[in-house]
């Protein structure tokens, strides 16, 4: 199994060195057989300038160049036609290794004339076959080290290729995913989840799929779509980089798409030329005297127990092994037919023996690939075929059931200890049993659908362990039972920041760690900067003031982000801020910001500039994480710092629990932040405490009895906001009246005044509501709106 770090890095958020990967690979059971990484054979290159260039006295070909390297100028004799006063090239000194050309350099005379060194081509430091003319780089200093400018100019040029040897009962770690998976786990970054595809089917499948009853057992899926209107030809530059990375030719993006996700997520797929297939496609066995010619251009006599995909003229392709070239997809193909399928990994592995054929393909499916991906995989391949050949696709058509493999066995944690001698604590072990893709319900662990060779309580030991790393394994003495619970050692209120962390996290927020101090300028704009937060030695003048809120260093932070080019973030930062300088007068808050769009640029015109409504959103989902009450009130009794019409506070009466809403203009000037920029911060202390203690979540109240909701229009004076006649309505009966929302608002009308039409959702508990019980709470919503704000109903 072949992939590159950056590879890897798209399934693996880490910041984790090579060195690091690759000595936890091994350490994993995922054993590195190889590491090529180009930047170590081009560390000793450095950068140089041609002064001058001459001709040779005695060779038309040959220049004589004045070189200023770091070690003063040079006379090198060069060769090649663009050689010219004035370029940056790559210099190789005397004593320097070439590994082009297997040459290690000396001072040596060229047609009578000294030559000190060397000016590199990219095919003689072995980054492309380019060899027309020695490398010349835009920009860089003399002296400077190659594999520092290809590190901040062309970091793909020295991606490094890792070649891990993966034992036959680990299928899983046979797509890049599944070994970002594992390293996760370890603890070395963290799993991206696999995206989810979004194909519109635009038409019926025009071939349809069947199982012969012969071959149920040994195919039991079969599932495809076509898609039609293709453009296909060589592939994108990216993925043609990555395919070579892991040496494999690319042959036309068709194709290289099906090699990609075979890699890439250890999903074999096949791609059918639609317009050579003869009818529908049926799996069924081989019959006696059938031969196909493959894509590899070999003619296969084919046994009578494999199975084969065929149409109307026979066998288009080795079912799990290996397609055929008759309906192989060129460069003309505009209609095809993606295949998904799942095949037995016993059948697949007796086939490949007897036809002596070793694919990708017939190396995952006879190991075992996982089958509830089947349909997933195929619409992500769906998805970048029409992405990178564009068309339409069609509805997916199946043949068969997926296997079921569900199953469960019990964790034990203690058997961690008998079995393998290591001390995990029984948390540990049901997160890295989480992290590694396992359902755990109570102690009952259940297996994922990518883990054929979990079939015992063995196994979970064996993965608990191997995650955990047996390294860690020591000598230690039995321990001796000690009575009684340790205390907690966590309070209540750092539990609920570890929570609300996580929850920020999980929202897509980036977190930040910012100095507790800041300057006076940018306190005052936050309510503080005043003498009692004042710092007596600062040690900086930019540092001089406790900061009054979490706000100023995200802003910070996000004016220096996009100083550098990154304007769309996402940042939350948890942390102290000061009131004062007396005791009590610290608390702790999580403010999150975001600045920019709300997604990347896509042709499906999603991205859009953030507002309120997202701040709002997060700091909702956050709140209800901590156990916030959802009937908090919203009012505006907003700080300085927030845009007085485009933002808002979350409430209960007097209590403040959270704030949200757009950055004042004045202050995004200030901080010198080129908006929108919303933010929201969440009081962690003013959320109420359960009064009761309970270990478990309380249950679920779900009345039986049906809701009644009734509409109000209400004509208010114009500066009377929506918000007060919905929390005038909510306080008419608050054990009634589940919810209350605006609907409609209309303006102009006489005098000026506005209509706002609102809907009162009753939801009776202990009987149905009889007409004049609805009439009375209708009356009561009436007055109530009518006394706290003046309006009438309107008739």
């Amino acid at each position: 199994m072949k992939f590159t770090l950056s590879w890897l890095k798209e399934h693996l958020d880490t910041n984790a060195t090579l060195g690091e990967i690759t000595e936890a690979l091994t350490d994993l059971g995922l054993e590195v057989e190889e590491v090529a990484d180009p930047a170590a054979r081009l560390k000793t290159f450095t950068l140089a300038k041609v002064l001058d260039a001459s001709q040779h006295p005695a060779a038309d070909r040959l220049q004589v160049c004045r070189v200023l390297t770091d070690e003063g100028e040079k006379q090198i004799v060069c060769g090649a036609p663009n050689a010219r006063a004035g370029i940056t090239v790559v210099l190789a000194k005397p004593g320097d290794y070439v590994p082009g050309i297997d040459v290690t350099l000396g001072v040596g005379k060229i047609r009578g004339v000294e030559s000190h060194g060397m000016m590199a081509s990219e095919r003689e430091l072995e980054l492309s076959d380019e060899h027309d003319g020695i490398i010349e780089l835009p920009s860089g200093e003399v002296g400077q080290r190659f594999v520092d400018w290809l590190a901040r100019n062309a970091p793909e040029k020295i991606d490094p290729m890792i070649y891990v040897k993966i034992t036959p009962n680990r299928p899983d770690a046979l797509g890049v995913h599944g070994i970002a998976r594992d390293l996760a786990a370890r603890g070395l970054g963290t799993l991206k989840p696999v995206p989810e595809a979004k194909v519109t089917p635009g038409f019926p499948c025009p071939i349809d799929v069947k199982i012969e009853p012969e071959v149920a057992d040994k195919a039991p899926f079969f599932s495809g779509r076509v898609v039609r209107g293709v453009s296909n030809g060589a592939s994108p530059e990216w993925l043609q980089k990555r395919l070579r990375a892991i040496g494999l030719r690319p042959i036309n993006v068709l194709v290289d798409i099906t090699n990609f996700f075979t890699y890439d997520l250890n999903r074999p797929l096949h791609v059918f030329d639609a317009a050579k297939v003869k009818g529908n496609l049926t799996l069924r066995p081989a019959r006696e005297g059938e031969r196909i010619v493959a894509l590899d251009e070999k003619t296969y006599d084919l046994p009578a127990h494999a199975v084969v995909i065929c149409d109307e003229t026979g066998p288009e392709s080795i079912a799990g092994i290996m397609g055929g070239a008759a309906s192989g997809a060129e460069n003309d193909t505009t209609d095809v037919f993606i295949e998904a399928a799942y095949f037995d990994p016993i059948s697949t592995a007796a086939t490949g023996r007897a036809l002596k054929i070793n694919s990708d393909a017939r190396y995952r499916f006879e190991r075992g690939i996982d089958p509830n991906f089947t349909l997933h995989g195929l619409d992500l391949a769906t998805q970048m075929v029409i992405d990178l050949c564009g068309g339409e696709a069609s509805e997916i058509v199946t043949a068969g059931e997926i296997p079921v493999t569900d199953r469960a066995y019990r964790l034990d944690p203690a058997r961690t200890t008998s079995l393998v001698g290591l001390e995990i604590s029984p948390e540990t072990q049901r997160a890295t049993l989480q992290a590694l893709g396992f359902r755990l319900e109570g102690d009952m662990a259940h297996v994922p659908s990518w883990r054929p060779d979990v079939l015992g309580e063995a196994d979970l030991v064996e993965e608990i362990a191997r995650i955990a790393s047996l390294t860690k394994l020591e000598g230690k003495p039995l321990p001796r039972p000690q009575p009684g619970v340790p205390k907690p050692i966590l309070t209540p209120l750092q539990v609920r920041e570890k929570a609300a962390r996580r929850q920020a996290a999980a929202l897509g927020y980036n977190e930040c760690v910012t100095y507790s101090f800041i300057d006076e300028a940018g306190a005052a704009l936050f309510g503080g900067g005043g003498d009692a937060v004042r710092v007596e030695n600062p040690i900086s003048s930019e540092m001089t003031h406790l900061r009054p809120d979490l706000l100023p260093g995200l802003l910070a932070a996000a004016a220096r982000n996009q100083a550098r080019g990154f304007t769309d973030l996402a940042l939350f930062e948890i942390g102290p801020v000061f009131a004062g300088g007396e005791p009590g007068e610290q608390t702790t808050q999580l403010t999150g910001l975001l600045v920019g769009s709300n997604a990347p640029r896509d042709p499906f015109g999603s991205r859009r500039k953030v507002d309120l409504y997202d701040a709002k959103a997060d700091a909702e989902s956050v709140l209800s994480t901590l156990g916030a009450p959802a009937k908090a009130q919203i009012n505006r009794k907003l700080d300085g710092w927030w845009h007085p019409g485009r933002a808002g506070n979350v409430a209960l009466g007097p209590n403040l629990l959270a704030s949200f809403g757009e950055i004042h203009p004045k202050v995004l000037r200030q901080m010198d932040v080129k908006g929108p920029a919303v933010a929201f911060t969440i009081r962690i202390a003013n959320i109420p405490f359960p009064k009761a203690k309970t270990a478990s979540r309380p249950a679920l109240e779900i009345s039986e009895l049906q809701a009644v909701e009734r509409d109000f229009a209400f004509v208010v004076d114009p500066g009377v906001e929506a918000l007060s006649l919905v929390n005038a309505a909510q306080g008419a009966d608050k054990a009634l009246i589940q919810s209350v929302t605006v609907f409609d608002q209309f303006t102009g009308l006489e005098d000026g005044r506005k209509s706002v039409a609102i809907t009162a959702r009753l939801q009776p508990r202990d009987k149905t509501l009889t007409d004049s019980e609805i009439d009375a709470i209708s009356q009561k919503i009436i007055d109530k709106v009518q006394k706290a704000t003046g309006g009438v109903l309107r008739t």
